[in-house]
């Protein structure tokens, strides 16, 4: 078994906190990426579970064993990293087996997992060839057999497409994730690409600044973000945010008011909330029928149109004379929304729109915590709907 356990794991260099009483349980066989933006401690803690770092405290147990004061070599895990690093001298066979023949294995079990592992990563007819006669995809696929021959417990993958073109990425995921079933392995991955941890992940670990926000499904973290960190770092493009306060009626700010029953969600009359809608959750009023459950009309004005040929993202702007802050490159009181590609819009026009209440998520803005991902109705008695779906706390 190859389960991975981090306890209060703690990372310090000095007056920094790398990463901050991480505690993880990943499963045998679990396909896990760690993501968040650079500097958030998701390498360090990559690093830690592989022992190129020793944490300041906490405990890295694989299988079974504690292995924190362990060397890398004797904890069972394989590492391929961003920067593919093979031996330029050595053809494939040499690189594959190099580590094999470090450690004097019998040439016959060398070459039968050679063979395996260049079967695995269809680099079969290869082996002779030399890394500079090959492209940046067939190496990356030397180096991941180089970490399969060794027959590890656990796979670390640190970022190990970032160098890879656009297209050769999106391919070298879907091989990624072959090699994933065929080995029945665990992996854990690091990457800043929202698409590689959407589609590849069992879970996904959101981290920024040390500590874990969330570990869940991708479309978990998607829906039922736990915070207002994770929705708005989940999802290309982000989550639209608006501050604004509950009344006695519902929710309110200078530009969106959303009727409903606050005692639904143990919410006071005054109190500082963050409503969240993405952007293929917000209608226009015409097409208001695609909502689920739609919410009383907003009025709000075109300002940027981006094509995208699959869709249009629609930057609206409540306040016609607005203009944006260039130094900090915001535009008050702006909604993004993505619409068909052939929605007859233009730029400068009013417009109407509708957000689905089915999919409307509300934040307390002090602590972040989500309070829920729906926003019910009022009914006929005056009362929230019984289905809300109240978010906790903690």
């Amino acid at each position: 078994m190859a389960d991975v356990t981090l306890e209060n794991i703690t990372k310090r260099y000095e007056d920094v906190t790398a990463v901050d009483d991480m505690n993880l349980d990943i499963k045998h066989g679990e396909f896990v990426t760690f993501v968040g933006p650079s500097g958030c401690g998701k390498s360090t803690t990559m690093e830690t579970i592989a022992g190129l770092t020793t944490p300041t405290e906490g405990k890295v147990i694989i299988g079974g064993r504690d292995v924190t004061n362990l060397p890398p070599k004797d904890r069972g895990i394989s590492m391929v990293f961003q920067n593919i690093a093979l031996f330029p001298h050595m053809d494939v066979y040499e690189n594959i087996s190099f580590g094999l023949r470090l450690r004097k294995y019998d040439k016959d079990e060398i070459d039968r997992r050679v063979e395996k592992a260049a079967e695995v990563v269809q680099l079969g007819g290869m082996m002779d060839r030399m890394p500079d006669e090959m492209s940046g995809g067939q190496r990356q696929r030397v180096a991941i057999a180089r970490a399969i021959v060794r027959n590890p417990d656990v796979f670390l993958m640190d970022e190990p497409l970032a160098n890879l073109d656009a297209k050769l990425r999106v391919h070298m995921r879907t091989e990624l994730q072959r090699l994933h079933k065929e080995l029945d392995t665990t992996i854990i991955y690091v990457t800043h690409d929202q698409a590689e941890a959407m589609t590849m992940s069992d879970r996904i670990a959101v981290i920024n600044a040390g500590q874990l926000q969330q570990i869940d499904p991708p479309l978990v973290c998607y829906n039922e973000p736990q915070n207002l960190f994770v929705a708005g770092f989940i999802g290309s493009p982000s989550m639209n945010f608006v501050e604004g306060r509950i009344t006695d009626n519902g929710f309110n700010s200078d530009d969106v008011t959303i009727p409903f029953n606050p005692a639904a969600y143990n919410l006071s009359t005054g109190a500082d909330v963050t409503l969240g809608v993405r952007p293929e959750d917000v209608f226009l009023s015409r097409n208001s029928r695609e909502a689920a459950d739609p919410t009383p009309p907003l009025t709000a004005y075109t300002d940027v149109l981006e094509p995208m040929g699959n869709e249009i993202f629609a930057y609206l702007k409540f306040d016609e004379e607005a203009e944006s802050d260039m130094e900090k490159g915001i535009m008050p009181g702006q909604l993004l929304i993505s619409v068909d590609p052939d929605t007859a819009i233009e730029e400068e026009q009013e417009v109407e729109v509708v957000l689905d209440r089915a999919k409307t998520h509300l934040f307390d803005t002090a602590t972040g915590n989500a309070i829920t991902h729906q926003i019910a109705p009022i009914d006929s008695t005056g009362a929230g709907g019984a289905d809300a779906e109240v978010g906790s706390d903690d």
